[in-house]
């Protein structure tokens, strides 16, 4: 992802597991339905302008005027999935490590609602899962380590056992997010 604007990259990095997940499902029409489950949740977790724009792109739409409405960090996304399409070679890399700080937020309110038993997000969670896995590193053991985490286990040390220094951020953030959302 050389060349990009620093915010840009994070975004893409943060999301990557989701543009990569459209656009499979987009050029593999197969993966469809499972798109459109997590289309729903993500709509119903605040992102429906977005989720509105994507819809237009899975009917077949690509002009600009689908990007109206969306904030910086959507049209980000959205770009993304659309260069993705014309060329997977464009779609940020699974293995890249997001800076902890900005994922955790999303994530973290993913593991609470999936944790209040918010079937939705459970889905969404489970899938951001299965796709971490397949990116390997540390971020496949947090993908793996997910279960654990919306059964309510906030020890850092077993849960960060055998990731690097940036895996090991990201789950600090991580906990650290959960723990403003549910103090004890």
């Amino acid at each position: 992802m050389a060349q990009l604007p620093p915010a840009v990259e994070q975004v893409l990095r943060v999301h990557a597991a989701f543009i990569h997940t459209v656009v499979n499902a987009l050029r593999d029409r197969s993966q469809l339905p499972d798109l459109l489950k997590q289309l729903d949740a993500a709509e119903q977790a605040g992102w429906a302008r977005l989720v509105g724009a994507l819809r237009h792109v899975v009917n077949g739409r690509r002009d600009p005027s689908i990007k109206l409405g969306l904030d910086e960090e959507d049209s980000i996304l959205l770009d993304a999935i659309l260069r993705g399409i014309d060329n997977p070679a464009t779609l940020p890399p699974l293995d890249a490590q997001p800076d902890g700080s900005a994922a955790a937020p999303g994530l973290a309110a993913l593991i609470d609602a999936a944790a209040r038993g918010d079937a939705q997000a459970m889905s969404v969670l489970a899938n951001m899962a299965e796709q971490m896995m397949k990116a390997g590193g540390d971020m496949a053991l947090l993908g793996g380590r997910m279960r654990r985490l919306v059964n309510g286990e906030r020890d850092a040390d077993p849960l960060a056992a055998g990731m690097g220094p940036l895996g090991r951020e990201l789950l600090i953030s991580l906990l650290d997010e959960l723990a403003r959302l549910r103090p004890q």
